[in-house]
């Protein structure tokens, strides 16, 4: 009898390690449910901290595209055109604010590139993934405020005399820098977008420039930064816009098929983020 009770001690001592030294059921869920909570917010996190880094590298090109912008008013008494056309071996050539297109279909440094010291990756903005809606633009991403700022060009034509009008010499100019009045509330460069990718003209929503709103409705801005629009100001100072408008002549059509609101949109209902005056 007082073996067989040792036995049963025995057999339930042998019985309790060795059902502590496994893990139940209930025990193994517990487990992987933590491991992938805890997963789930470190990927988040990794996310998160991957989207910011992208958000800051962008503000850092539009700060160096706002150096350059200055840089070319000291030396050249203006601000650069946003795209002018000029006659080159009987075909036209093409010199945006940012890169120049030659006749021949070779690419050359345009206006604000001659200032980078050849630092064109400011032109990419990292949160932007697509081709140019330009060209062969090997960068892009970003907008220039062609509405009031830089000048644009028209196709060159022949005058009453039969002076050839190109270049400067045949464009609608910006706001001269002189009657700038609001360089702290003006955008200047900012991410550019429309529904077919981006752009690299700033528009503005009144339509008094330009008289065409289909073409207005495609220079919006991209809130490519989680639903936020990066911008930099005249003055130079850089913020994040994150309320997309429709602008004043607001046309769903053109809102959905040309614009992709709220995706894209304009950066106030009137002119107030774009005249400097």
């Amino acid at each position: 009898m007082i073996h067989k009770i040792k036995s049963i001690r025995v057999a339930s001592r042998w019985s309790a390690r060795t059902r502590t030294a496994g893990f139940t059921m209930t025990e193994v869920i517990v487990v992987l449910g933590i491991t992938a909570a805890l997963a789930a917010i470190v990927s988040t996190g990794i996310a998160s901290a991957s989207t910011m880094a992208r958000s800051t590298a962008c503000r850092a090109n539009l700060r160096q595209l706002h150096l350059a912008a200055e840089a070319y008013l000291t030396t050249q008494g203006g601000y650069p055109a946003a795209v002018l056309y000029r006659m080159e071996e009987g075909d036209v050539r093409t010199t945006s604010w940012d890169f120049d297109h030659r006749a021949d279909g070779t690419i050359d440094k345009g206006p604000i590139w001659m200032y980078l010291d050849d630092q064109d990756r400011v032109f990419q903005c990292p949160d932007f993934r697509g081709n140019s809606n330009f060209g062969d633009d090997p960068a892009t991403g970003y907008n220039y405020n062609t509405t009031f700022v830089g000048a644009e060009g028209r196709f060159p034509t022949l005058d009453a005399d039969g002076r050839l009008l190109e270049g400067w010499d045949h464009c609608r100019r910006g706001v001269p820098a002189a009657a700038h009045r609001r360089p702290s509330t003006t955008a200047l460069f900012g991410d550019g977008g429309w529904i077919a990718g981006a752009n690299k003209f700033m528009r503005a929503p009144s339509n008094i420039v330009e008289v065409d709103l289909g073409l207005v409705h495609g220079g919006t801005q991209a809130f490519r930064h989680a639903s936020c629009s990066n911008l930099v100001y005249l003055d130079g100072h850089v913020e994040c816009c994150d309320t997309a408008c429709e602008g004043e002549h607001r046309n769903e059509g053109f809102l959905q098929t040309i614009t992709d609101f709220p995706r894209n949109g304009f950066l106030s209902d009137d002119d107030t983020s774009y005249d400097p005056r």
